[in-house]
């Protein structure tokens, strides 16, 4: 019987079942057949997602086969990146071509794909990933995971029912500075925590945005989706190809605002750096000024208080010091005295500070990386669907806060607000028809 990948993956997995199974690593560095290639699909063609096409087809092992968009310019854009990419490296004999969809199930139903990359505006998310694991396909979309509380359960339902590798665009996960910080937080070297700042922008505002006349080639119908039903207009999604990031995200209907959007990575290095990848807070304290957009305080069982502030980057307060870090930057102080204030010496800081530390964070250097080589293994990347879940939950958490001006009292392990503190019909976003969960 011919080999395939997908018949390799489960003669290993039964293996694996039995015994230890180890593969020498002669074995993973050598080239990748051309038969047991990852194959890959593009969702949502917008700048993002020209950048992770780029950053996959340059990794070995892998291969793009289909772009989708609901723009006509920018899908047949992606799909002429893709030809031109292999043209260059002269991968005609391995490539077959590469197929632009104005509808995302039709590439799902392909099944000569093994993964998909989701890129579109948030409000997709969600819909897209438990399509996508239910067609048993693997899954890296971008963060924030999607846009209510309940979305994200079912989208770590649907994963984990269809057995599919997903890792979410949280990429500061894969940056050194970051895990460096975190293991200074949790190997207590800057002593208990008692105050997290994350410093994002503020919450998302109602759409009010006026019609506007469309070009032709564009299915506004399909780009709306499960959001509510509202005129064109090119603020939300600009025609053709572009290299700007729109701003939907700054409207309910379809994100969350600097909340989720940079919340999603700052919020996430917060939750990494005290250990809450599988929990959350517990009392969601609005703020005293809440037209500023910042000042929502989120208090956990431990005592923990984190503080959406004004800015860009994370703050770990402790007893005996501090940690500030943003991409590019680290700064470490132990009482007053600022120990580092450059990346560039985390190494050092390692060797110092963390030679005999009991907790080890995932280590990562390229987050797409990382997804491939989860799904040669079938093992879990370093921002899992749970750990997506768990980080916009907390972006939720606090533009709830925004959007109701109300104390909450939650109770992250049933996903449920306790005490007559918080409403159960914020934990979820209307669905407009047909684009519902079925």
């Amino acid at each position: 019987m011919k080999t395939t990948r997908r018949n390799f993956l489960k003669s290993t997995s039964a293996v694996a079942a039995a015994a230890p199974f180890i593969l020498p690593s002669r074995i993973w560095s050598a080239d990748v057949k051309p038969n047991d290639r990852i194959t890959m699909g593009f969702i949502g063609m917008g700048k993002q997602n020209q950048y992770l096409l780029h950053h996959f087809m340059n990794l070995k092992g892998t291969q793009a086969v289909a772009v989708c968009d609901v723009d006509t310019t920018r899908r047949q854009d992606a799909r002429k990146r893709v030809e031109g990419f292999y043209a260059d490296k002269n991968d005609a004999a391995s490539f077959k071509g590469c197929e632009d969809y104005n509808d995302y199930q039709k590439l799902l139903a392909r099944d000569d794909i093994d993964a998909v990359c989701i890129a579109t505006p948030d409000h997709w998310h969600a819909l897209m990933t438990i399509d996508a694991a239910k067609a048993k396909k693997d899954i890296y979309c971008e963060k924030p995971l999607c846009q209510s509380i309940r979305e994200a359960r079912r989208m770590v339902n649907a994963v984990r029912f269809n057995k599919r590798v997903f890792q979410t665009g949280s990429m500061q996960r894969s940056s050194e500075e970051f895990r460096v910080a975190c293991e200074l937080v949790r190997n207590g070297i800057i002593g208990p925590i008692s105050r997290v700042e994350v410093a994002v922008g503020g919450p998302a505002k109602p759409c009010d945005l006026p019609e506007e006349e469309m070009e032709p080639g564009l299915d506004w119908d399909r780009w709306l989706g499960p959001a509510p039903k509202r005129p064109f207009n090119s603020v939300l999604s600009p025609r053709g190809v572009h290299n700007h990031y729109p701003a939907w995200r700054h409207y309910r209907e379809y994100g969350g605002g600097g909340v989720t959007d940079w919340g999603a990575h700052h919020f996430d290095i917060a939750q990494w750096g005290l250990g809450m990848d599988n929990e959350g807070p517990r009392r969601i304290i609005p703020s005293e000024k809440p037209e500023s957009g910042s000042g929502v305080r989120l208090v956990y069982q431990n005592g923990v208080e984190m503080v959406h502030a004004e800015g860009n980057g994370v703050t770990f307060y402790g007893k005996d010091g501090k940690v500030n870090v943003n991409r590019g930057q680290f700064k470490f102080w132990l009482g007053d005295k600022l120990i580092a204030d450059n990346r560039n010496q985390c190494k050092q800081i390692e060797q110092e500070y963390l030679a005999d530390a009991k907790v080890r964070l995932y280590r990562s250097s390229d987050h797409k990386k990382d997804f491939l080589d989860c799904m040669r293994t079938r093992t879990r990347p370093n921002a899992d669907v749970e750990i997506g879940a768990r980080t916009v939950t907390v972006c939720h958490l606090v533009n709830l806060a925004y959007y109701h001006n109300q104390p909450m009292h939650w109770n992250p392990f049933r996903e449920q607000f306790m005490n007559g503190k918080g409403d159960k019909s914020w934990l979820d976003v209307e669905h407009r028809a047909p684009y519902t969960f079925g």
